[in-house]
């Protein structure tokens, strides 16, 4: 059994395996042996939960999940791990590594082949630049999952777990708090990785909803609502509106104005109902043009 929170350990691992990391899929592995038993705690909530898991990287994280859980899929993308994997993960056969790219998983055919009716849950180590379209493929996929343990970079989890209607909220945020509770769990500094990145993380909890807290009319013009009003911050809801639904300005404020909101009101100001209200609004705009 290998220690894969001891740095020489790792390295000398990788070297014997012509590893060297991928800026491109911003890699950095976690060497802190706290930090992993408490996302696998997180993650798992009895020996019948089935896992998937989105990088396994050195495996450090899958282990402590595949000691905990019935079975664990682990979704990884470089090729170059899998001998690794296959070292690191070798005494476990409840580990199944598929190598492929979580953002073109067909993840409900993977969940009904690996683990049928059982409880299923996530957890990963994701890189920053795939934080946003991973979180958005597992919620908007309305999967058949309990919750998501995440680590992403802090001023993501900031974004992440803000109420709608923060300083901080955006799409993201809204698209969160839609589909699942988001709270954050633990702080994860920098020097718990290796190669050590330049900013620190967090680990996040997002349980999923069995509803959804707003039901506007059209659940596709809701979003793009949504979507609209934040595509240009620093542009006011009217003029950010207008635009990213190609409605003239002068029917966007007015629609604003019934509802009660002045018009210089910026995106970030919207709660979740805000939005299910205008976009209700503004599915009956067009409806009776």
């Amino acid at each position: 059994m290998y220690n894969l929170s001891d740095i020489n350990t790792v390295k000398r691992l990788l070297e014997q395996n012509g590893f060297h990391f991928s800026k491109k899929l911003g890699q950095n592995f976690l060497i802190d042996p706290s930090v992993c038993p408490r996302m696998a705690d997180e993650a798992v909530s009895d020996g019948e939960t089935g896992i998937i898991e989105i990088g396994a990287g050195v495996g450090v994280l899958t282990s402590e999940l595949a000691e905990r859980a019935e079975k664990v899929v682990s979704i990884e993308l470089d090729t170059r791990l899998l001998p690794v994997l296959s070292q690191t993960l070798n005494g476990f056969d409840n580990i199944e590594i598929v190598n492929d790219d979580i953002l073109k998983v067909d993840l409900h055919s993977l969940i009904k082949e690996n683990f049928g009716d059982r409880k299923v849950s996530v957890c990963a180590n994701l890189p920053y630049y795939i934080t946003s379209p991973v979180i958005m493929k597992l919620l908007e996929s309305r999967l058949p999952i309990e919750k998501i343990i995440v680590m992403v970079q802090k001023e993501a989890a900031d974004r992440i777990c803000a109420s709608v209607g923060d300083r901080d909220s955006g799409a993201l945020t809204a698209a969160v708090n839609y589909y699942s509770t988001a709270e954050k769990l633990f702080f994860v500094p920098r020097g718990c990785f290796l190669p050590s990145p330049k900013v620190d993380s967090e680990v996040i909890s997002l349980k999923l909803l069995k509803e959804n807290p707003v039901n506007p009319k059209d659940e596709k013009l809701f979003w793009q609502v949504v979507k609209s009003a934040f595509a240009q911050r620093r542009k006011t809801a009217v003029n950010s509106l207008s635009s990213g639904l190609s409605i003239e300005k002068s029917a966007v404020l007015q629609i604003l104005t019934d509802l009660g909101f002045d018009e210089n009101i910026r995106a970030e100001k919207f709660t979740l109902k805000d939005f299910e209200r205008i976009a209700d609004a503004v599915y009956n705009y067009k409806k009776d043009r």
